[in-house]
């Protein structure tokens, strides 16, 4: 049996005319090849719409990944900075007690854990708790709590206080809130910046002991010496060190020379005064005392 025929007339617009005989079989292959063609196109433009869609939603997604990390990071540096700032309070208040014959204060008395959970609120109480010391340090030095030992007291002298300026230089950054000179965000300073030569030496500002002496996250090379009493001084971003840790120096005795070591923007040394290792003013001890020759 002969299969069944289909003939197709082309015509031309020049007059012409052409006659294609196709087996039926043919034309329905070439009809279902177009069907699979046809759903093969819309599958891949499903397909490629699909793509764009997941892509745009990863951008966005990503975008805000993004956002909240800088805004995870900026309230981690404003917890930071309050927690310096709370710390350098909390240690004027101990200072302002051991100047007036208080001993050491209690554990209790500065709750610092507070800072986690109510961070304001420990701030506000240690203000208070400060008035209160700096209306009543009369009372305080004349009361009858506790005293520091008379050898304590004459330990403390001179020598053992952190009044040489530990190189000369200009002061180019201040203790206390400050731009950060990188991002130019507010930041809290824990020292003076002192502006100085590259390779200037760097003198022990009091009797102590080196009990630091290595590379340190931001303050490059870093030297840290306690005076005793719970007083140590830091110094950064130094090229090089001239003593080693455990040794026992005097005040004046070189320590290091001055570099570009750490987060820096220039030759500089950062100098710090802790107590009770809380950062404190070291203006309140230097501007007693002329910078060093």
């Amino acid at each position: 049996m002969k299969p069944e025929l289909y003939t197709i007339f082309m015509a031309s617009n020049r007059g012409t005319m052409r006659k294609f005989t196709v087996p039926s079989y043919a034309l329905h292959l070439l009809t279902t090849l177009a069907v699979i063609g046809g759903i093969s196109v819309l599958g891949a433009v499903g397909s490629y719409a699909r793509l764009v869609w997941r892509v745009a939603d990863y951008n966005a997604l990503a975008r805000k990944q993004n956002h909240l990390r800088q805004q995870y990071q900026q309230l981690e540096t404003a917890a930071d900075d309050a927690d310096l700032r709370l710390s350098s309070l909390q240690s004027l208040a101990t200072e302002v007690a051991m100047s007036y014959g208080s001993a050491h204060p209690r554990s209790d008395l500065f709750k610092v854990t507070e800072l986690l959970n109510r961070p304001d609120a420990a701030f506000e109480d240690s203000v208070t708790e400060f008035a209160v010391l700096e209306r009543n340090a009369t009372a305080i030095g004349l009361g009858n709590g506790l005293r520091l030992a008379s050898v304590g007291r004459s330990a403390l002298s001179e020598s053992f206080t952190p009044t040489l300026w530990p190189v000369a230089g200009q002061v180019t950054s201040y203790f206390g809130d400050r731009l950060n000179p990188f991002s130019g965000e507010g930041e809290f300073h824990t020292g003076v910046d002192i502006s100085t030569r590259y390779g200037e030496t760097v003198r022990a500002t009091a009797d102590g002991v080196v009990i630091q002496a290595d590379v340190h996250a931001g303050y490059g090379r870093l030297l840290v010496i306690d005076h005793g009493f719970g007083v140590t001084t830091y110094y950064g971003h130094l090229a090089s060190f001239a003593v080693s840790v455990g040794m026992y120096l005097h005040q004046g005795d070189a320590i290091g020379y001055v570099g570009v070591s750490g987060r820096t923007t220039g030759p500089h040394l950062h100098y710090e005064v802790r107590l009770n290792d809380m950062p404190v003013n070291p203006m309140r001890y230097l501007q007693h005392s002329s910078a060093a020759d």
